[in-house]
């Protein structure tokens, strides 16, 4: 159950496979992804409500084929230069986008936790969205004969998630702001979570989320594993560290050294 991160994501994630790394404003799996980038993997479809730079250099490092999302960007400085270089430019590997509301992701994973095909929700209607991705529908309600939004399901085959603790029966705590990390480990086939730290006892905590042992597949001890973002409790956000990427992130050779500097990983593409 409690695993090297480097073994976690070696046994749980695989090429080809639909990854959320879930985070919200803080508790973003940072240190998973770059793993994730360090083991070389190819051909994921990256899901997650708020791609931001995390996502970025997967993308960057040629990890994914596609992106599905409700919004991606550097929060508080600008855009995912990256991602912008793939979509525009197939840098290093072209990507293909899948665009929803937070609205539709969320209700999407919250389908995917409920073992169910798809969600429908009052949204997209006016939007540009409808007609650009085949991914929405509507149905008809057999009830009211309302029409309503139609989505299907979430279903990662991995999410990861940080969060501050978890028990030596892979138990896992985490509090503060939380998005849909619940939702998106309910949803997964497999669950790899990294935590600050195992302890023997889960003290309550006021607004905790919990996740029972028995959906986690591997626990890993990674303190700091949410930085540049924060863990509610242990340390806060580093903004010096978003605005640095945005430099990092606008030129191919910024970002190569950044690779083979600070993840151990080999350059991406040709500059």
């Amino acid at each position: 159950m409690v695993l090297p991160l480097d073994e976690a994501v070696r046994t749980l994630v695989h090429d080809g496979d639909t990854v959320a790394l879930e985070g919200f404003t803080h508790l973003i799996p940072v240190a998973a992804g770059h793993e994730i980038i360090r083991q070389g993997l190819r051909d994921l479809t990256l899901v997650r409500m708020t791609p931001d730079i995390v996502y970025d250099q997967l993308i960057g490092a040629g990890c994914a084929r596609k992106l599905v999302f409700s919004w991606g960007g550097n929060p508080g400085v600008g855009s995912l230069h990256r991602f912008r270089d793939a979509v525009t430019h197939g840098w290093p590997l072209p990507l293909q986008i899948e665009e929803h509301s937070h609205a539709g992701m969320t209700n999407r994973y919250v389908a995917g936790a409920s073992g169910l095909p798809f969600a429908i929700l009052r949204g997209y209607s006016g939007t540009d969205l409808v007609g650009n991705n085949p991914n929405i529908s509507t149905v008809t309600c057999p009830f009211s004969g309302q029409e309503v939004a139609a989505v299907p399901a979430v279903d990662p085959d991995v999410t990861v998630i940080h969060a501050q603790r978890a028990d030596r029966s892979g138990n896992v705590q985490l509090w503060g702001i939380t998005g849909i990390q619940k939702e998106a480990a309910l949803a997964a086939e497999r669950v790899l979570v990294t935590v600050e730290e195992v302890v023997e006892t889960l003290d309550p905590v006021p607004g905790q989320v919990l996740l029972p042992g028995r959906i986690v597949d591997a626990v890993s001890v990674v303190p700091g594993g949410a930085a540049p973002s924060y863990a509610h409790g242990y340390y806060e956000r580093d903004n010096s560290a978003y605005k640095a990427w945005d430099e990092i992130g606008r030129d191919r050779e910024a970002f190569n050294a950044w690779l083979e500097e600070q993840i151990g990983a080999p350059a991406a593409g040709a500059t």
